[in-house]
């Protein structure tokens, strides 16, 4: 069966999905919740067939990570669905109703995108999420991964759609696109008559060539180039433990810090400790001369590292004269993703929570909190970086538009 013929059948399922209601999509989700639990079994057993591939392959220790399935990454899975179960219902909700002066009453109402397209790298948890999120807002999707992680993405969607017949509603509701071809992909982001919309997740290579290359409507996820600042009115404890936080505690994900800003008064002990911690737990750090100065195991940083997601035991640090300059070098170099400024100067935290230029900015907490499931959302499509329509961590509202509702009794004009 050809990729258009799969389209259409989830294009033809959209239509019971986004006419649901919200007791019939919740007790989907919950099928969906208790058939991966009794099937975690052979989702490990798949997964662990993917991981020996793609280590005989040489995959980086960063995206093995990203691939690994384990019982309690299967437990967060499933506490994620029962989240989205519990959350409100966004479809059919009406705001703004007005009355003109001709009598028209005048409102908004939440509805569906419909179908929603994914492309992405690496992630199996990706495709639990974008399914229960999709079906919570009333929309199809079709999912498309990479072939590093196939044999868990088969797996998880066959066990999934178990589950939507199980409900009675059509298995194309959640759709696999098992062609993982770069023919495929191509045809995929030129779908604009069964997509609606298109959310690619994974590298910034992936993402430009989506952006590029869709006559699909895009909806923009982003690489982390993330910075922390440490202001000269900082509580230094309190910055210590975030950047170690920040680095340290994941370093294969989006939300991971990659870029350290110190003000030029921050006391010398507290920059010379920063350092020898972070070499200490194995972080290669590319600096500026200034900080170079404290440790000779320190790598002079170029334009390009001040740019660079590193994804992995890397970082850069530089000198900046004030919050002025902090906020210049973010703007400049940033992914535009989350920012975090660690000071005790209430007016220096609202200037850079109003002028950083980011989708999440934070004053005194580590940036590993971008997260769709930390932000309460029970899991995310993806973490936006773009200004339209959605940005920031995406839950359920993102993946829903509205249209105009008018009530009338007569009027003509």
């Amino acid at each position: 069966m050809s990729l258009i013929e799969d389209a259409k059948r989830c294009k033809d399922a959209s239509f019971a999905i986004m006419n649901a209601s919200t007791t019939e999509k919740n007790n989907i989700l919950s099928h969906i919740a208790q058939v991966l639990d009794n099937h975690r079994k052979e989702i490990l057993e798949q997964n662990q067939l993917d991981m020996q591939q793609a280590q005989a392959h040489g995959m980086s220790e960063q995206l093995l990570d990203r691939m690994m399935l384990n019982d309690e990454r299967i437990d967060a899975i499933l506490s994620g669905i029962q989240t989205v179960i519990a959350l409100p219902d966004p479809i059919g909700e009406i705001t703004q109703m007005k009355t003109l002066p001709n009598g028209l009453q005048i409102g908004k109402m939440r509805v569906a995108l419909e179908v929603v397209g994914m492309i992405y790298e690496a992630r199996p948890n990706v495709t639990v999420d974008a399914a229960i999120l999709c079906i919570k807002s009333g929309n199809s999707v079709m999912l498309r991964g990479s072939k590093d992680i196939f044999h868990t993405n088969r797996k998880l969607v066959e066990l999934m759609q178990k589950a939507l017949i199980q409900c009675q509603f059509p298995m194309e509701t959640i759709f696999f696109v098992e062609d993982t071809s770069h023919e495929a992909a191509a045809q995929f982001m030129k779908m604009h008559e069964y997509l609606d919309v298109l959310i690619p997740r994974g590298s910034a290579k992936l993402i430009r060539s989506t952006v590029e290359k869709a006559s699909v409507p895009v909806l923009e996820t982003g690489s982390g180039n993330c910075h922390i600042y440490i202001d000269d009115e900082a509580d230094l404890d309190k910055a210590m433990e975030i950047i170690i936080n920040a680095k340290t505690s994941r370093t294969s994900v989006c939300n991971a810090c990659e870029s350290v800003l110190i003000h030029k008064d921050v006391d010398s002990d507290f920059i010379l400790m920063l350092i020898h911690r972070l070499l200490q737990l194995g972080v290669a750090i590319h600096a500026d001369p200034f900080l170079c100065a404290y440790d000779e195991r320190c790598q002079l940083a170029s334009q390009e590292d001040y740019y660079k997601e590193y994804l992995g035991m890397e970082i850069s640090m530089k000198q900046v004269v004030d919050l002025e300059e902090a906020i210049y070098h973010i703007n400049r170099y940033s992914t535009h993703h989350s920012e975090t400024i660690v000071s005790e100067n209430y007016t220096n935290i609202k200037q850079f929570l109003r002028e950083v230029d980011s989708a999440c900015v934070y004053a005194n907490a580590s940036t590993r909190f971008s997260d769709g499931f930390e932000f309460g959302f029970g899991a995310e499509i993806g973490i936006s970086t773009q200004k339209l329509h959605a940005r920031g961590p995406m839950g359920l509202e993102a993946l829903t538009s509205q249209k105009y509702i008018i009530l009338g009794d007569g009027q003509i004009r």
